[in-house]
């Protein structure tokens, strides 16, 4: 496969040998040029004129059979199981009994077919249909060839007597062999076969092959099927200069695992917003050379925040991250908060920060104050109104003397201590107790704490020139990061070195000539943007976590009426009740000891005075006028001591229409 010569794609593929592969071919013209691009069995390929495709392997996908006869074509599985046998020549012969001289059984089966159609008295012999002579046989001393001819599926069998005149065409045939072999063998190309598994007498195969090559700036092998109308060159002789530019994603050479370390050049920037705010992130850019020393050995990064701050900025901190923090008193928002918080083994005490209500229609839901100290014990679960399961937080209510009777026995500690039950969408706040003094290292107190947890740096990491980490009050730690990074430098920097993450910043690079440099430390502690730092909150760690239990719904207004009137009515039902039965009342006239055994009581002597002072005055003018005394204020029953109430009324049921003033500043005269 030495030629300069063009020659079609599909040409070049079935005379090609494959143990010389490689092969580099140049594209000289066809139907597809001048940088049109067509998707090729899934792969989006362009094949220019000029352009250099270096062929690494060939994959027979199918063959075409073909009957040269009728024109008619099937295809063919690589794997089919029958054997073919090429024609070599074509004799003619004017009888059978010529084709057939003196009946040897060692030259059967013999394959021939007539130039034309005849009529004989066994059947019909169809023109250039192929017609095997399986054997001779003897029929009342006349001898017959046994010959068979398919039509499709069915096998048709015919006796013809030797001494029947044609022409015939006897087909020499080969041996037999299988599909592979007769494709491997350049000297069957395009040549007549006979199968004995088809229905028809002579065929022809056109394999059709798929390429994979590889092409200048091409990620991925290219696969081109051969049957594209294309010339190419074999330029394989002279191409030991030519290097072809294989890119590659910074994930790729993740998954394969090195060489490392590795000089690249940038060829590609991923689109979109930046990622960190760190210097270096303005120096990724096309043509800079990077170093690739492999991936981090970190195994996970620590999302943290700043607090106390209007604008709080975010960082990622590695786990090779060696400088000192100590723990902070945590927040918590709610009692779900509180229950992720919750380790068991480790007591958690919280202060209460804001004043909660219990619940009216359950006593064990217990209110809580400013100052509440609480240890919080567990979750239990509880039947809830509507008959299911309600998770809720158990916390133990400790007292102000508590803390400082510690020390003492346990019985006075516990006559102190009070159990309670939070709703879980309880929206108090609580703040921890703590009393912890240790300076921890990042492993230790991911190790002993869950997250998230809030601290201060003490002291910064050693190797780092600059930590920002420092200057701040307080840190919350909220989320582990275990994707895998990349620790790359610049060949501009030796000295810098950072770690990128391929997942959000896979660069396209290819490899490039040069020694790469010794790596440098890498930076430990880096700023993020708002939307990456939110971004990373929305990976499948975060999202795994549990919601928070929504709360129960609250009554609309209208329904809130609706109970209302249903408590109002009820409540008065029970006070016409209680009105309609005298012996609720009897205790409260007996409530006033007797003053003497007669008869007029001391209620009584009050109402005559009161009857007297309020008798209206008539006046010297007015005497020969009819009189109408003015309505009392008071009740009839209570004007006169000779009317007794009803025995079924309450005497006092008009309570509140009495003049107070009066019955007591009389009362004092009577005494």
């Amino acid at each position: 496969m030495g030629t300069r010569e063009p020659v079609a794609l599909q040409d070049f593929v079935r005379d090609l040998d494959p143990a010389s592969l490689p092969r580099v071919l140049r594209v000289c013209s066809g139907v597809y040029f001048a940088g049109s691009i067509y998707e090729i069995s899934g792969s989006e390929c362009c094949l220019s004129t000029g352009d250099l495709i270096k062929v690494t392997q060939v994959c027979l996908q199918k063959v075409i059979c073909e009957n040269p006869a009728t024109g008619q074509t099937m295809e063919l599985d690589p794997t089919f199981p029958g054997h073919f046998s090429p024609v070599i020549s074509r004799r003619s012969y004017e009888t059978l009994e010529e084709m057939v001289p003196r009946w040897s059984p060692s030259q059967l089966p013999i394959y021939f077919m007539s130039p034309y159609s005849m009529v004989t008295k066994a059947g019909v012999v169809f023109e250039e249909q192929l017609f095997t002579l399986e054997a001779v046989e003897v029929h009342l001393g006349t001898p017959y060839a046994r010959c068979i001819h398919k039509r499709g599926p069915q096998q048709v069998v015919l006796h013809l007597p030797l001494s029947q005149k044609g022409p015939f065409w006897k087909l020499e045939s080969g041996t037999l062999q299988t599909l592979p072999q007769i494709l491997q063998d350049p000297a069957l190309k395009d040549s007549m076969l006979i199968c004995p598994n088809l229905p028809w007498p002579s065929l022809t195969l056109k394999p059709q092959y798929e390429v994979q090559a590889i092409m200048h700036m091409r990620r991925t092998i290219v696969r081109i099927p051969s049957t594209l109308e294309v010339d190419v060159e074999d330029i394989t002789a002279s191409s030991q200069h030519i290097h072809f530019i294989k890119p590659m994603l910074l994930s790729e050479a993740l998954a394969q695992g090195g060489p490392f370390p590795l000089l690249t050049e940038i060829l590609e920037v991923p689109e979109g917003p930046p990622l960190f705010l760190s210097p270096w992130v303005g120096s990724l850019r096309k043509g800079q050379r990077l170093c690739i020393y492999g991936p981090s050995s970190a195994p996970w990064r620590l999302l943290a925040s700043s607090k106390g701050r209007k604008v709080p900025r975010h960082f990622m901190v590695s786990a090779a991250y060696q400088g000192k923090l100590r723990r902070r008193p945590r927040e918590f928002p709610t009692a779900y908060d509180l229950l992720g918080a919750f380790q068991p083994g480790r007591p958690l005490r919280v202060v209460a920060t804001r004043d909660c209500e219990g619940a009216e229609e359950n006593a064990e839901i217990a209110s809580l104050a400013v100052g509440d100290r609480l240890e919080v014990l567990g979750s239990v679960q509880m039947l809830g109104e509507q008959g299911q399961d309600v998770d809720m937080l158990m916390c133990q209510r400790l007292s102000e003397q508590a803390a400082e009777d510690e020390a003492g026995t346990d019985e006075e500690v516990e006559e102190d201590q009070e159990q309670i039950l939070l709703p879980l969408f309880l929206p108090g706040g609580f703040v921890e107790e703590l009393n912890d003094g240790r300076r921890y290292s990042l492993a230790d107190l991911m190790a002993q704490f869950s997250l998230p947890c809030e601290v201060k740096v003490v002291a910064k990491d050693p190797r780092q020139t600059d930590d920002p980490l420092v200057s701040f009050g307080a840190l919350r730690l909220e989320e582990k990061i275990t994707e895998p990074f990349m620790m790359v430098g610049l060949d501009a920097q030796p000295g810098l070195c950072f770690e990128i993450p391929p997942r959000w910043l896979d660069l396209t690079v290819v490899e490039a000539e040069g020694q790469p440099g010794q790596p440098a430390e890498p930076l430990l502690v880096e700023e993020l943007t708002d939307a990456f730092y939110y971004s990373l909150r929305k990976l499948p760690a975060s999202k795994s976590q549990a919601p928070p239990p929504r709360p129960p719904k609250r009554q609309s207004l209208r329904e809130q009426k609706k109970t209302s009137s249903k408590e109002s009515m009820v409540k008065s039902s029970q006070i016409l009740e209680n009105q309609q039965t005298p012996a609720l009342c009897r205790p409260k006239a007996n409530t006033m000891p007797d003053t003497s055994k007669d008869k007029s009581s001391l209620y009584s002597k009050i109402d005559t005075l009161v009857s007297k002072s309020l008798k209206p005055k008539v006046l010297p003018q007015d005497r020969g006028k009819r009189m109408e005394p003015k309505a009392s204020s008071m009740p009839r029953k209570h004007c006169t001591s000779e009317r007794e109430p009803a025995p079924d009324q309450d005497p006092f049921l008009d309570v509140d229409a009495h003049n107070y003033e009066e019955i007591v500043e009389n009362f004092r005269k009577t005494i």
